[in-house]
């Protein structure tokens, strides 16, 4: 009755009670009410509880005074929102690593992990890199790849390291090599932005065949600039690539300059650097631009465009 009076069905508790059979013979009163009174308290609504709790109901589990309550403080005193630690908490399921969680976060502080890049890290659900078993062996195999613990960069290649399996490194790396790139190359691709080894082996194909086959470019530009890896084929590479094609076609950009810039800026500057500032081409480039941009995409250039616009008059 406990369970079915705050909004369980029927099939969700049966599920439950196989997950966690001590449910059958607990108090609930004593050991579920409170921690569903505590998440309560951190905004948590009644239906987010059932639908958390039938999924796992193994969060239940831990005491609440020992570890749900300094867990939750734990994370909470990095990112400082109750609704982004409670997301943490419910998307890592760690209620049920807390001490593991408390150790590896202590020994990340002890090498010199800024509290800022312990939070982007909790943010972005990096349950392999906190609950890790030998955190030490990792912490130490990012330095030995020349990151600084001080930098965002350290905690997105310990992510990276933990995400991706030995063989699927191997089969990356070898995916990039494929495409003209030495090992030192990849080294200093993975330097600049470690973000590209969370790429999909499909994504760097079809952004070393843009870059290279249809465009012309050399892949090893792309070792100064591996954050491209992560943007939109459809809302930014393919549509800027088109206009930069037509600038180049029509005299209007060195082929000596960087092919990378037009890739890296905001939707505002791109505009204004790549398109309203051509008088007599800007209505072609942009009419290029937004053939390659989603519906969504077309309205926020439309506005970017007038804003451009007003600047330019």
């Amino acid at each position: 009755m406990f369970f079915r009076n705050r909004g369980f069905s029927n099939s969700q508790i049966n599920q439950m009670v196989r997950k966690v059979p001590w449910l059958l013979s607990c108090d609930p009163c004593k050991r579920v009410l409170p921690k569903f009174d505590f998440l309560l308290s951190k905004g948590v609504s009644s239906s987010e509880i059932v639908d958390q709790v039938s999924k796992n109901p193994g969060i239940l589990g831990p005491s609440l005074k020992n570890h749900i309550v300094p867990t939750y403080e734990l994370i909470y005193k990095f990112l400082q929102s109750d609704a982004k630690t409670v997301g943490c908490i419910f998307g890592n399921s760690f209620f049920s690593y807390g001490d593991r969680l408390a150790r590896n976060i202590r020994l990340l502080q002890e090498n010199g992990v800024r509290e800022s890049n312990i939070a982007r890290l909790l943010g972005n659900r990096s349950k392999e890199v906190f609950i890790s078993n030998d955190m030490v062996k990792l912490v130490k195999e990012v330095k030995d790849l020349g990151f600084d613990p001080s930098k965002t960069t350290f905690a997105v290649a310990m992510m990276a390291l933990k995400r991706t399996s030995p063989s699927m490194w191997k089969e990356k790396v070898d995916t990039f090599k494929k495409w003209g790139w030495s090992d030192e190359a990849f080294s200093e691709a993975f330097r600049r932005h470690p973000h590209c080894m969370l790429t999909s082996i499909e994504k760097i194909n079809v952004v070393m065949n843009l870059w290279v086959n249809q465009l012309g470019w050399d892949a090893l530009d792309l070792v100064r600039g591996p954050k491209i890896f992560g943007l939109s084929m459809e809302k930014t590479l393919v549509p800027r690539a088109r206009v930069v094609q037509h600038l180049l076609a029509k005299g209007l950009r060195n082929n000596s300059t960087s092919f990378l810039t037009p890739f890296w800026v905001s939707e505002k500057v791109f505009l204004e650097k790549f398109v309203t500032c051509f008088k007599e081409e800007s209505r072609q480039l942009l009419k290029l631009y937004q053939e390659k941009v989603s519906v969504r995409g077309k309205e926020e250039v439309g506005a970017a465009w007038c804003s451009s616009q007003m600047v330019n008059s």
